[in-house]
Formats: C-alpha cells, structure tokens, sequence
C-alpha cells in the first residue's frame, strides 16, 4: 500500500455476501482463507476474522482487502459494494496510488492528496486520463471528484435565470463536450419554464429552490442535477 504520511482513511465498502459466495464456489471452509492468507500474504487472520467478515460484523482493511482477492481468485472490485469515492474506484480497479499517477502524470503524493481530500485539481487532461482509468462515466467523475454540489449550484441557476451565462462554468465543471453542455443547458431551462407555467412541479412556490438548506431546496438540487445526466444521456 502506499503511503505519504497522510490520514488513515475508513476501509472501502466490503461486500461481505459476495466473500462468503466466492468462498464457498472454491470449495474452501474460513479456516482455509485463513490460512491462505497467512501463508501468501503473511497476515496473521484467524477463521473467526473471515467469518466476521462474511456476517459484515468486521471488515478487511485494504491490505487485508487484497489479499483477499488472491486467496479467493477473484479482483477486489468482486469483493467491493458500489464506488463512490476516487479511494473506492481505485481499489475497484486493483491499482495502487503510484500506478495510478503514473497514468496521470502526476506524483503519487500529488495525487494522493487529491483523493483524501476528495477534491479533485487535475487539468482537463488529467481528468480525462482519470475517467478512462478508472472507467468513470461523467456522472461518476462528478461524485468521486467532490463536485456534486457545486454542479447542483450551477444548474440551478442555470434553469432559473438566464442557461447562456452557465455554458461555460459548467462545462469547466463536467466532463462533457461543451456544444452538448449547452444543448442540454437549453433544454433544461426551456423544460423548466414550461413547467413552472404549467404544473409548478418542480418548484411548488419558489421557495423549494431558495430555501436551499431545507429539505425541499435539497430535492430540488438533486431533482435538477438527475434531468441533466438523464439529458446528457450519458
């Protein structure tokens, strides 16, 4: 594992099911793993971990998480639930923090940095060797990179006042080619008017938009953001 001197992050989301049934397809009893990985990988976990993990009562650190995958053959993306963060998805893809800078063409502290912090500062080149990397689709760049919010803020904006004035902030924003940011930017705006005309469905009183600490101004928020992706159809 590699390591800056940086915090010690919580483990990645374990999918104990799927251990417990990559285990028992192998024929193998927990005593088994265990010893498999003490006798790879040098680690020193009792039957009694491997079933822990199994119930998710425990989880495997992610040394512990590696090893793992090579006792029971499979990758630790098998062993993984849904990624949200770059941590996650870089575990997903089996890849340790150097070879995924390498990739990047950053150091691995640079990057390192980035993904405890969970704000990502890559140039469009970067970010664009990021997605393939870790096979990220626009959507999930923009939830492993922190910037959720800040794209909910600007489409926000966008569909409620003038959508020309937010082509550009938002196609800094997302990985996406900026003549569709600006089709889909149109689109939302002229589809929220209309409705804000009609039904009022999205915005009841205009309150649920500015009131954006409240629970309406948040479903309001994600409800924009989810017309984009599904717009984008990405």
């Amino acid at each position: 594992m590699d390591f800056y001197g940086g915090p010690v992050h919580p483990t990645p989301p374990f999918n104990a099911p799927a251990a417990r049934r990559l285990r028992e397809a192998l024929g193998m009893a927990p005593g088994h793993v265990a010893y498999g990985l003490a006798a790879q990988y040098g680690l020193r976990i009792s039957a009694e971990t491997v079933v822990a993990w199994e119930r998710g009562i425990a989880t495997p650190g992610e040394r512990e998480l590696t090893a793992l995958a090579g006792v029971l053959w499979c990758a630790p993306g098998e062993l993984l639930a849904a990624a949200a963060t770059l941590r996650e998805h870089r575990m997903t893809r089996d890849l340790t923090v150097d070879e995924l800078a390498r990739q990047l063409g950053m150091t691995g502290a640079s990057y390192l940095r980035m993904e405890e912090s969970g704000r990502w500062r890559g140039n469009e080149k970067q970010s664009g060797a990021l997605c393939r990397a870790l096979g990220l689709s626009a959507a999930q760049f923009m939830t492993a990179t922190g910037r959720d919010e800040e794209l909910a803020e600007l489409l926000s904006s966008a569909v409620t006042t003038r959508w020309q004035a937010y082509v550009r902030p938002v196609a800094k924003v997302v990985p996406l080619d900026r003549a569709l940011v600006q089709d889909v930017l149109e689109q939302l705006h002229t589809d929220y008017q209309a409705l804000m005309v009609s039904t009022l469905s999205w915005s009841s009183t205009g309150q649920e938009r500015s009131g954006s600490t409240g629970d309406a101004g948040r479903a309001f928020l994600a409800r924009v953001v989810e017309q984009f992706w599904r717009t984008a159809g990405v």
